[in-house]
């Protein structure tokens, strides 16, 4: 199974396309989506959907993981990366993929079995799991691979309890 994981956002969108087969998860590729703060909030939507479309054509992954929006009191912010989490939405609607939302307590669990881990915490395992060289430089990667994670987990159990 090829998993594309999503960490959503405005000004950065994390990135990451898995391959699992069996109990063994590879990551193919992971990066960062930037968009510029002097662009036009369309135009940055533009790109992150444009990215997306193409990472979806180059790597065919099945199914889309994404992260959903947890935000304590800025509106704005939430506002601005729920434009950019429907974009992603668009786009593997488009290209008909399987979606799955995890919340940030559900990936926290799937990596470390606790649910208050910090992000160094998931960061490591993720690093672990995958057999990393060295941790991605931005932590948006790094959700984007520990969401894609908790979906191989998530869906192993699921096939089991059927």
């Amino acid at each position: 199974m090829r998993i594309l994981g999503i960490d959503p956002g405005f000004g950065r969108c994390g990135w990451a396309i898995l391959e699992i087969a069996g109990s063994k998860a590879e990551a193919i590729d992971y990066g960062c989506i930037e968009t510029g703060l002097k662009l036009a909030p369309e135009k940055r939507l533009e790109r992150v959907y444009a990215e997306i479309s193409r990472i979806i054509k180059k790597y065919k992954p099945e199914v889309l993981a994404i992260e959903e929006l947890f935000f304590g009191t800025n509106t704005k912010t939430a506002l601005a990366v729920g434009q950019a989490r429907g974009v992603v939405l668009l786009a593997a609607s488009q290209y008909s993929l399987e979606t799955s939302v995890y919340n940030p307590l559900q990936v926290k669990i799937a990596l470390t079995g606790y649910g208050k881990a910090e992000k160094a915490q998931v960061g490591q395992m993720v690093k672990i799991l995958l057999k990393l060289k060295e941790m991605p430089k931005l932590d948006d990667t790094t959700d984007a691979l520990a969401v894609a994670l908790t979906h191989a987990s998530s869906s192993k159990i699921n096939k089991l309890s059927r």
